[in-house]
């Protein structure tokens, strides 16, 4: 149980792997800034290591599309339940949400009701869909910290305070335009394989991945593979579906950051999510897909309202990269992507230059101090 302190207390909830990154990031920068505050809430492993009092373990939480939501219940509500026993009892000095917005949207009316402000930082995506979420974060929400360049403006038309504090994933050590442009080894190819960061995406993109590597195994004598393999994922899920999927094909499976699967290789197939826009900053150019559940696809088709699916193609405000989901994310369309692309050199490389120039769209390094800068001045320091 966590009693009262004299310390000014800051509530966090960062639901999901890439929000703990975030979220710790963004709490080293305000320790930075002032190291007497109090951190406590829902988070991971760089919440924790950053000093955060961590109720309930972010994992108990994560899920993907709209049917895989019903495994997840018992620890959803756990963590409704420690979180609001928390705003109820400690009272924060002012609650952060990280993305995450069906629970925390929920969170943040708890806070409302008793008088705790909230600053959201990474919005959920309801200029893509169910829009008519604005207008409950603009009811709920004190002030939007946005990581798009284009959400800004979507929030303030709608009248709900918001400032564009530029991307987190630019605020770590990323390559120089002579690392990126760099040439690769004559006569070889590295293709990555991507297929997501939770149980579901593995299991729905991997074997999609691996037949298609099997086809371009057959076309470019020269190619080689490597599997990204995210912390938050079993390794022997992998090594299971490559077992029954790999063929004549060799993988090699890379668990020490997704940064190496992009230096190593000469373009990506990847999962739909952040993952793109990280390749995109380092210059790596990609195939997208994206696969869920039939329900959870149709439901999504019908609430969906932007032309794109992927991050770097909706930033870009054009389709730099292609994209194939559901039933048209099948290994022969995808194979057929990448060696197009691999074919012609020219567009690949020129492709590159405008990936790397996402940086410059993206707002540049400094999100997180930025974000911390919000937070203390709602906070009256």
């Amino acid at each position: 149980m966590i009693s009262a302190t004299n310390q000014a207390c800051v509530a966090i909830i960062a639901g999901e792997a890439s929000g703990d990154q975030h979220g710790a990031k963004l709490i080293n920068a305000m320790q930075k800034k002032n190291p007497g505050l109090f951190y406590c809430g829902i988070g991971g492993p760089a919440l924790k290591q950053a000093g955060v009092r961590i109720l309930v373990d972010a994992s108990e939480l994560t899920v993907v599309g709209i049917t895989e939501v019903f495994a997840k219940i018992p620890g959803i509500l756990k963590g409704m339940g420690a979180i609001k026993k928390l705003l109820n009892s400690l009272k924060p000095d002012l609650l952060i949400l990280i993305d995450f917005p069906d629970f925390n949207l929920h969170i943040a009316a708890a806070a409302k009701k008793l008088g705790i402000p909230v600053l959201y930082y990474i919005s959920p995506q309801v200029w893509a869909w169910r829009r008519g979420r604005v207008k409950r974060i603009g009811r709920l929400v004190d002030h939007m910290a946005v990581i798009l360049p284009f959400e800004e403006q979507f929030y303030t038309e709608n009248n709900v305070a918001a400032t564009f504090v530029g991307h987190p994933l630019l605020d770590g050590p990323l390559p120089s335009a002579d690392q990126v442009f760099a040439s690769g080894v004559e006569g070889q190819v590295t293709i990555g394989l991507m297929p997501g960061s939770r149980d579901s995406e593995i299991s729905r993109h991997l074997p999609v991945m691996l037949d298609t590597a099997n086809i371009l195994k057959d076309r470019l004598k020269h190619a080689r593979f490597i599997i990204s393999h995210a912390p938050s994922v079993e390794r022997q899920q992998i090594d299971m579906i490559v077992a029954e999927h790999s063929g004549r094909m060799d993988a090699e499976i890379i668990s020490n950051g997704v940064e190496t699967v992009f230096e190593r290789s000469d373009l990506i197939v990847a999962a739909s999510g952040t993952v793109t826009l990280q390749a995109a900053i380092h210059g790596t150019p990609m195939v997208i897909i994206y696969k869920v559940s039939p329900i959870s696809f149709l439901l999504g088709r019908a609430l969906v309202r932007v032309p794109h699916i992927g991050l770097v193609n909706l930033v870009a405000g054009q389709e730099l990269v292609p994209e194939f989901v559901q039933k048209e994310a099948n290994p022969d369309n995808i194979a057929s992507a990448v060696e197009n692309m691999l074919a012609d050199k020219n567009h690949l490389n020129h492709l590159r230059q405008q990936l790397f120039g996402l940086r410059d769209v993206l707002g540049g390094g400094g999100a997180s101090d930025r974000v911390a800068e919000l937070a203390l001045g709602m906070l009256g320091i």
